[in-house]
């Protein structure tokens, strides 16, 4: 800073404005000083400014899934409420392996950001957050810690499974299959849960069968749907709800290549989460749309109220609800 203001001919004070507040800078003087730092190469430090001011203008948020969708809109919430505060996000993606959740968590640790937000494969969380000591606040988004001194935001995943199951019967299917798995995350069998709840109610007039998979991808889908498409027609289910969409999607590619069950007319299938491939298949597909836009500002309205008041702060485990869209695999018109 120092070479910049001899270089452009002014104050070092001047300098620190033009960096931190330019709207208290005459234009041309800020033409000049913005042309030195050009000149110069000169590239602030951000952590030697934090230190020095005792505080960042930087979150970090780890995601445990950018090819999801539902995480995409998770970091467009982040960056929006983000911004209205004056601070950024750093967005680093961990790629479903749970080692790289905790390299990312480190390095924002170093970096000495302001605060982290954390989205991480639901099983790994409670690792990474005891694995190391953090300096910076920390959010958790889509599953609960077990750490009560934590803010968490989460979807209601046993209502959309409800929902999801309480639109097939509403349509008049009566034999389900909830597709899906591992059981062991979180998210699919509360989603299973609410599917188990919608039959419950039936009082007996609907049957379900739960299919387990190994993951929630597409192949995990075509599997499960080659399996169905075998059965004889009065064993097969009429109505399908996936933990997620691409296994949806799986289910009715399996069927086209099978030609197997006609969707909707002899099954109506419905995914989770309204990811692209959702809307774009030859098939739409229903869905529950899960919150992650709204996640995403709450879960950083949450951190920059913990960062600005600590004093005051008060932990909060927050559970927004998802929303049913109905397009053509469930709806026989």
């Amino acid at each position: 800073m120092e070479d910049v203001a001899r270089h452009a001919g002014v104050a070092l004070g001047t300098v620190s404005h033009v960096l931190n507040h330019p709207h208290k800078v005459a234009p041309a003087t800020l033409e000049k000083v913005r042309h030195s730092i050009d000149e110069l190469g000169f590239v602030p430090d951000r952590r030697a400014r934090a230190l020095a001011a005792g505080t960042s203008n930087v979150i970090g948020f780890v995601v445990v899934d950018l090819s999801n969708s539902f995480f995409l809109d998770m970091a467009r919430g982040a960056e929006q409420e983000a911004q209205r505060h004056g601070m950024n996000v750093l967005l680093a993606n961990s790629d479903v392996q749970p080692e790289k959740e905790l390299v990312y968590m480190h390095l924002f640790n170093e970096e000495r950001v302001a605060g982290i937000l954390l989205a991480p494969q639901p099983t790994n969380a409670d690792d990474v957050l005891q694995r190391g000591r953090w300096r910076s606040d920390v959010v958790v988004l889509n599953t609960v810690p077990g750490d009560p001194d934590l803010c968490a935001v989460t979807a209601n995943n046993e209502l959309g499974g409800y929902l999801a199951a309480r639109h097939l019967i509403d349509t008049g299917r009566r034999s389900l299959a909830f597709v899906g798995g591992p059981f062991s995350l979180s998210p699919v069998t509360d989603r299973h849960r609410g599917v188990e709840r919608a039959v419950a109610e039936s009082n007996g007039s609907v049957r379900l069968t739960t299919i387990k998979t190994s993951n929630v991808q597409a192949a995990d889908g075509r599997k499960a749907g080659r399996q169905l498409a075998a059965l004889p027609a009065n064993e097969r289910p009429d109505g399908i709800v996936a933990a997620a969409d691409l296994v949806a999607l799986g289910i009715v590619q399996a069927f086209l290549a099978e030609r197997g069950p006609r969707v909707p007319e002899d099954v109506s299938v419905i995914g989770y989460d309204n990811n692209r491939a959702a809307w774009d298949s030859e098939i739409s597909l229903s869905t529950l749309a899960q919150p992650g836009e709204e996640m995403g500002r709450v879960a950083t309205r949450l951190l920059i109220e913990e960062i600005s008041h600590p004093a005051n702060h008060e932990h909060q485990r927050l559970d927004l609800e998802p929303t049913l869209i109905v397009r053509q695999s469930s709806t026989r018109e």
